[in-house]
């Protein structure tokens, strides 16, 4: 079962940070939802933080603003993953060299998208 660390998984259901938790598991993954103050999101136990999720990870997707993703690269690339998501709005120009310099190859695009999903699909 391949897993996944949402990072800024959201307690709303209407934000796409939950959406991506309900999408992943409804398609079999092994949700880990990171959120600092959240127990639980969906059902699944809520991490603090990323360095906190049983790794090592398939997949982490970043659900945040470019400049909160800039200050959580070092701990992105402490984690041992095989792909990084930016999904929309949580990408930019600065936040992706940023993230080369350290060796991590962000992929920009949606992960509920991504896996066979629409995010319409969870209201």
């Amino acid at each position: 079962m391949p897993s996944v660390a949402i990072v800024g998984a959201s307690t709303h259901r209407e934000k796409f940070g939950n959406k991506s938790v309900r999408a992943h598991a409804k398609q079999g993954w092994t949700v880990y939802p990171v959120h600092p103050t959240a127990g639980e999101i969906e059902g699944h136990r809520a991490y603090p933080s990323l360095g906190d999720v049983p790794a090592p990870l398939d997949r982490i997707s970043i659900y945040l603003p470019p400049e909160v993703g800039l200050d959580l690269l070092p701990e992105i690339a402490a984690v041992e993953h095989r792909e990084l998501f930016l999904n929309p709005g949580a990408e930019s120009a600065l936040l992706i060299e940023r993230a080369r310099g350290l060796g991590l190859e962000a992929r920009v695009a949606c992960s509920i998208v991504d896996i066979g999903e629409s995010p319409s699909a969870h209201p």
